[in-house]
């Protein structure tokens, strides 16, 4: 597993970054793939809220997405998904989150795209914990943009760049954050580690 995940800063920070999280040929197999199902028109137009809430909205947010089944992963989705588990693992050790579950997409946003500052856990359900995102840009630099920015509670911003291999972890629920424009497209792999709901049926 992922030794180099500071749960420690997660904690108190809000979130971690990982340099290298899955080897270099790992992350090459998982672009060529979504490269391949966007072929292939299996992406979507990614929506904001939830349920019959549920819209697309340009103007919020401008990637498409693709959902991961667990239940018939790819070679190198599976490898993916066994590092998620130690992930979930270390989180469940270290920081007594409970944590029951994954669920990830992959996402593409087109040249120009971009995400608005937002956090991930919904008002109407409880479940999203820690989301996590696996970048599989290769040869990215600053000056091609999309970055992903994170907010503290003090309003304070770190941005970080999507290159590939690079690996966040923050917290659904109290970590606003935003993905800027990009030019040129940009692709990674977007999961929420979940608990089991509190709020009241």
């Amino acid at each position: 597993m992922p030794l180099d995940i500071d749960v420690g800063e997660l904690a108190e920070r809000g979130w971690t970054v990982v340099e290298d999280f899955l080897p270099a040929d790992v992350i090459a197999a998982l672009r060529a793939e979504a490269a391949r199902f966007a072929d292939e028109q299996r992406f979507k137009e990614a929506g904001v809220g939830r349920g019959s809430a549920q819209a697309v909205r340009e103007t919020v947010r401008g990637d498409r997405i693709y959902w991961l089944d667990p239940e018939t992963l790819t070679p190198a989705q599976a490898l993916y998904w066994e590092a998620i588990e130690a992930v979930r693992a270390a989180l469940n050790q270290g920081l007594f989150l409970s944590l029951v579950s994954f669920e990830a997409h992959y996402a593409i946003y087109p040249p120009g795209a971009y995400y608005k500052k937002h956090v991930d856990r919904f008002k109407s359900a409880d479940e999203r914990m820690i989301s996590s995102t696996l970048y599989l840009n290769a040869d990215w630099h600053e000056e091609a943009g999309g970055q992903l920015r994170l907010y503290d509670e003090a309003g304070s911003q770190t941005d970080v760049l999507p290159r590939a291999g690079v690996f966040v972890l923050f917290r659904s629920d109290t970590v606003p954050h935003e993905v800027l424009p990009a030019h040129r497209e940009r692709c990674s792999l977007t999961g929420w580690f979940r608990r089991r709901s509190l709020l009241p049926c």
